[in-house]
């Protein structure tokens, strides 16, 4: 009998044909319930999807056949160990709303999946690489502030505005993110590497760019897209008219997303383009008391505890290991410790259970509870 692949082993196998992006993914995904159910499909099937025309069907059927998704997922998990792909529980509930979720998302640092599930608010600081004195000021209220309200700030890690934000948040001890536009394991710039240390112990570090990939100014843009994503809104603190920042801020438009704006001064470059979104319609923001205020009305999002999935029927050993696991992050020795059982046998016993959407792997062989 033929073993059952997991998802992601199938999202990566899609990822390596041709003339697939983010959004054609998503679309098969939405179609075919599963990339499994697609990647076995008739080529004909796909002629309902649209943006699916009879070269690039001939062009998936004929690469395809030449792929082996658990191939594929035992080589890249070597370099790759730790990511998600839309179809596991950990994937940020966020970035399922938007057309073009990332299909792979990895991740360093501190997994928080209240934070994943989006019942805790996470709000985007952006702006210049080349701040005034004054715009920097701000962004470090601002951002010390929302840690302060257990906002999880997101940003960029880009020098400038983004540098500010993640470090007055860890300073207020807060939790931040950066999404970057390399692979995790690349710091960039280099003058962000005792950063990126402390974001990866109090935060997280997320790319779509597998590991090793290196700074490409076309990745940067893409990347703004996810940072609008996850978030329920966006604050622009100060950007010139040719703006990464007015990037993300029309990522967050399409996303229905809020976008706040710092004011500034007529006569700053650096601020002409923060200008025009408010003169566009953007929420102004007059004070820390005001944005928070603001920040207050964004409703709460619908996440049931029911939504999550029944606990099946397990084998004793099987659910004997599942027991020794808490909502809290539990580590391996402790697992082994708890059950008696041998590492090797446990070790197998947690792929399985997180293969069954039970329980999350998180880094440095630690494991949570996904489902009580």
């Amino acid at each position: 009998m033929q073993a059952v692949l997991p998802e992601k082993a199938y999202w990566l196998a899609w990822l390596q044909i041709n003339g697939l992006g983010a959004i054609l993914l998503q679309r098969i995904h939405q179609h075919f319930g599963t990339m499994g159910s697609a990647w076995t499909a008739p080529g004909n099937e796909f002629m309902v999807v649209e943006g699916f025309g009879n070269k690039l069907i001939a062009n998936i059927e004929q690469q395809r056949s030449c792929l082996n998704p658990q191939q594929i997922l035992t080589e890249y998990s070597r370099q790759n160990p730790d990511f998600w792909t839309p179809a596991e529980p950990e994937y940020p509930r966020l970035l399922l709303e938007i057309p073009s979720p990332p299909p792979i998302l990895h991740y360093r640092g501190q997994v928080n999946l209240e934070e994943n599930l989006g019942r805790k608010k996470a709000i985007a600081i952006v702006g210049t690489r080349y701040p005034t004195e004054y715009g920097r000021r701000w962004t470090r209220k601002i951002s010390r502030t929302l840690a302060q309200h257990d906002f999880t700030i997101v940003s960029g890690l880009a020098t400038g505005i983004d540098t500010e934000a993640h470090r007055s948040c860890l300073a207020a001890g807060g939790r931040t993110i950066a999404v970057v536009g390399t692979g995790v394991d690349i710091i960039y710039p280099a003058s962000n590497r005792q950063l990126t240390q402390e974001i990866q112990e109090q935060g997280l570090v997320l790319s779509e760019y597998s590991g090793g990939t290196q700074p490409n100014k076309t990745n940067f843009p893409a990347r703004n897209r996810i940072i609008a994503g996850l978030c329920r809104a966006v604050l622009i603190m100060e950007a010139p008219i040719k703006s990464g920042a007015l990037i993300t801020s029309r990522f967050a438009n399409e996303f229905g997303r809020d976008v706040y704006v710092l004011p500034g001064a007529l006569d700053n470059q650096k601020c002409l383009g923060s200008l025009e979104l408010l003169n566009r319609g953007a929420h102004l923001i007059l004070s820390e008391a005001h944005l928070l205020e603001m920040l207050g009305t964004i409703p709460q999002l619908d996440v049931p505890e029911s939504s999550q999935l029944p606990l099946p029927d397990l084998e004793p050993e099987l659910e004997k290991i599942y027991k020794a696991i808490t909502s809290e992050p539990t580590s391996l020795d402790v697992i082994v410790r708890q059950t008696g059982l041998e590492t090797g046998f446990v070790l197998a016993s947690l792929s399985q259970l997180e293969l069954m959407g039970l329980i999350g792997n998180l880094p440095g062989m630690q494991y949570q509870r996904l489902v009580s």
